[in-house]
């Protein structure tokens, strides 16, 4: 006795294994080039760091370093500018990670700024993140780098859009949008002068739900903060500001507890959760694929000032 089949579609054109196929070569496609970037910096620059803060994009980037430079050492040392008012949980997991590695972490904060003089707050409640261009630029005149890694993707808002993979930098450590060198055929010009730099964005070409993807397939941790948790907020700004020790509520602001998940982790006076109940990269993964608002948009209070802010910032030097 036969059985009928007719009704059945094969394996190979099934809707579903044929999306999960095209996500994987997606994914594939975008690794390999980010892998190729890394070991063109390796190559043709002197003294590359790489910088890592333990958010969710620059944990992808130790992982493409991995792939890249494994099992030897990275060529490289990593690099955070701490502002002083991280979520704990945050440097907690950078640290983890950097020791679990066995890697250099070089942190330079702009705390330390403050107190030199180099930074001065027009007031103690001042944010901190504009001022992380000043510490960032002394760190690289320190340690004489001619490239930095950074996690910067172009979907995150209008100014990253504008990058370069390969970014230059003036001896003044500042970015002219509009005197950028041609990256044409994946080949990149990596020649800089004595103070000049580079800043160079491997997963520039990923999406938000790209980096989540790449999170599933190779299973890696992230800060507990990046998934759906009760914490206490207050309306503000449009957001869902987290009380802290340096966020209290306002006259007028009413504290309540909600269940959030952060979607990115910067300065914790600038930055907002969203609501959600995503316990699982899966579940992240689902919510990120339908949202309308970028993780910048949304989330960080500091960029929302005017579409030219982060622009005028990334002039000064910042990343």
């Amino acid at each position: 006795m036969t059985t009928s089949v007719e009704n059945e579609a094969p394996a190979s054109t099934h809707p579903t294994a044929s999306a999960e196929r095209d996500d994987a070569a997606h994914l594939a496609r975008l690794e390999s080039e980010a892998i190729h970037v890394m070991r063109e910096v390796a190559a043709e620059c002197v003294n590359p760091a790489l910088l890592f803060s333990g958010g969710k994009d620059s944990i992808v980037m130790l992982r493409l370093a991995e792939k890249a430079f494994r099992p030897g050492r990275f060529p490289f040392p990593l690099m955070h500018i701490d502002t002083g008012h991280n979520f704990p949980e945050v440097i907690a997991f950078r640290d983890a990670r950097v020791a679990e590695l066995g890697e250099r972490l070089i942190v330079r904060s702009v705390e330390d700024s403050i107190a030199s003089g180099r930074v001065r707050l027009k007031s103690p409640d001042e944010l901190r993140n504009p001022h992380q261009s000043v510490t960032l630029l002394d760190a690289i005149e320190e340690f004489g780098f001619d490239a930095l890694f950074g996690g910067a993707r172009r979907d995150e808002e209008k100014a990253r859009a504008k990058e370069r993979i390969f970014s230059f930098r003036d001896a003044f450590g500042q970015w002219d949008p509009k005197n950028q060198r041609p990256e044409l055929w994946s080949l990149y010009n990596t020649r800089v002068h004595e103070g000049e730099h580079m800043r160079v964005f491997p997963i520039s070409n990923w999406t938000e739900l790209d980096v989540w993807q790449y999170i599933a397939r190779e299973r890696l941790a992230v800060p507990s903060i990046y998934y759906a948790h009760v914490r206490p907020v207050m309306a503000r700004g449009g957001a869902w500001m987290p009380v802290s020790a340096l966020v209290r509520p306002k006259d007028g602001e009413t504290v309540i507890d909600k269940s959030v998940r952060f979607r990115t982790v910067g300065d914790m006076t600038c930055t907002a959760p969203v609501e959600s109940h995503a316990t699982t990269v899966e579940s992240i993964i689902a919510e990120t694929a339908v949202t309308r608002i970028t993780e910048r948009g949304a989330t960080r209070m500091d960029d929302q000032t005017s579409d030219a802010a982060m622009e005028l910032r990334k002039k000064e030097g910042y990343f």
